[in-house]
C-alpha cells in the first residue's frame, strides 16, 4: 500500500512525498533521495524492491521537483528551479522528513539511500546528523570536490548527430525517452537550473570524525560521468581516512553509466543492494 502525504518547510513550500508500506513485518526504514531533474516516481523498480524485504520506503519529491515543483512554481515550466533558500532549504527540508520518519517509527533502522544530487544531499545530511542514521547508500555519487565532481556536459562522451543528450542515464534507449516523456521531469542540467552561486553550495568533504560509525554504500557504473570510480573511491577514502567509519563498501557496475537503477543490470544492483542490507539489518 501507497499513502501520499506532504509537510510544510520552512519558507511554506508544501513537500509531496509517499509511504510505500512494507510486505510483511518491516524490519527497517529507507528514506530514498532522488537525483536533480527527476521525481521519487521513477524508482518505482527499487522501491517494489526494498518493501519486498522488509522496508518501508519514504521517497520524497524535494523542493523544486515533481510534484512539489508543480505546486510550488504554478505549473512545469520552472521545473528543478529550488526557490527560496537554494540548495540549504532543499536539504533541510529532507532533515525534516528524517524528524516525520523518526517520529512515525522510532524503534526501526533508518536507511539514508541517496542518488546522484541526492547522495550529495545524503552526504551533507550525515555530517550534520550522522546520529540519525543506521546505513547510508549512495548512488551515482562523487566526492564533492571541483576537481572530482564533474561540471562539464555529461553526455560528451555519446554527443553526435543521433544523440538525445540522455545516453549518459543508462545504456537502456527505453529509459531515455521515458524520462524525455514524463511530465515531472526537465532535462536543463544542474548549472543553469541552480545558478553558479548555488550550484557551488554542493561542494564539500566528509565530516571529520563523525563520531558515529555508520555504514556506508558507495554504488557506481564504471561509466558515470558525473563522478565515476575514481571520484568515489576517493570518497570511500575520505570517509575511511576523515571521518572514522570502518564499514565502507564500494561497488563497481562493468558498462554501467548514471542510472545504476536503471540500467541493464539494474537486477544485479538491486540485489548487491539488498544483500547488503541484509548482512546490516537482519530481519526480525
Amino acid at each position: 500500500m501507497t499513502e501520499t502525504r506532504e509537510y510544510t518547510d520552512a519558507d511554506g513550500i508544501a513537500i509531496v512525498y509517499d509511504i510505500h508500506d512494507a510486505v510483511g513485518a518491516a524490519r527497517g526504514v529507507v528514506q530514498l533521495l532522488h537525483g536533480v531533474g527527476e521525481h521519487a516516481g521513477r524508482y518505482g523498480a527499487l522501491i517494489a524492491a526494498l518493501t519486498g524485504a522488509g522496508f518501508i520506503v519514504y521517497a520524497d519529491d524535494h523542493r523544486g521537483h515533481g510534484r512539489t515543483g508543480i505546486r510550488q512554481h504554478g505549473g512545469p515550466e520552472r521545473l528543478g528551479r529550488l526557490g527560496k533558500g537554494g540548495v540549504r532549504a532543499a536539504k533541510d527540508a529532507l532533515w525534516q522528513l528524517t524528524g516525520i520518519i523518526r517520529f512515525d517509527h522510532p524503534d526501526l533502522p533508518l536507511v539514508l539511500l541517496g542518488h546522484s544530487w541526492g547522495s550529495f544531499l545524503a552526504q551533507m545530511l550525515v555530517n550534520e546528523h550522522a546520529e540519525a542514521y543506521d546505513a547510508v547508500v549512495l548512488s551515482g555519487s562523487a566526492l564533492r570536490t571541483p576537481l572530482m565532481l564533474n561540471a562539464a556536459p555529461l553526455n560528451k562522451r555519446w554527443a553526435g548527430p543521433s544523440a538525445t543528450g540522455l545516453e549518459w542515464l543508462s545504456r537502456d534507449e527505453a529509459v531515455w525517452a521515458e524520462f524525455h516523456d514524463d511530465p515531472l521531469t526537465t532535462e536543463e542540467p544542474l548549472l543553469k537550473l541552480f545558478g553558479p552561486i548555488e550550484a557551488a553550495r554542493l561542494y564539500g568533504r566528509p565530516r571529520k570524525d563523525l563520531g558515529r560509525d555508520v555504514p556506508m554504500l558507495l554504488m557506481v557504473g564504471r561509466d558515470d560521468p558525473v563522478g565515476g570510480p575514481v571520484s568515489v573511491h576517493k570518497l570511500a577514502d575520505a570517509y575511511r581516512t576523515r571521518s572514522g567509519l570502518t564499514d565502507v563498501t564500494t561497488l563497481v557496475y562493468p558498462d554501467a553509466r548514471h542510472e545504476i537503477f536503471n540500467e541493464l543490470q539494474q537486477d544485479e544492483v538491486r540485489a548487491d543492494l539488498l544483500a547488503w542490507l541484509d548482512a546490516r539489518i537482519p530481519r526480525r
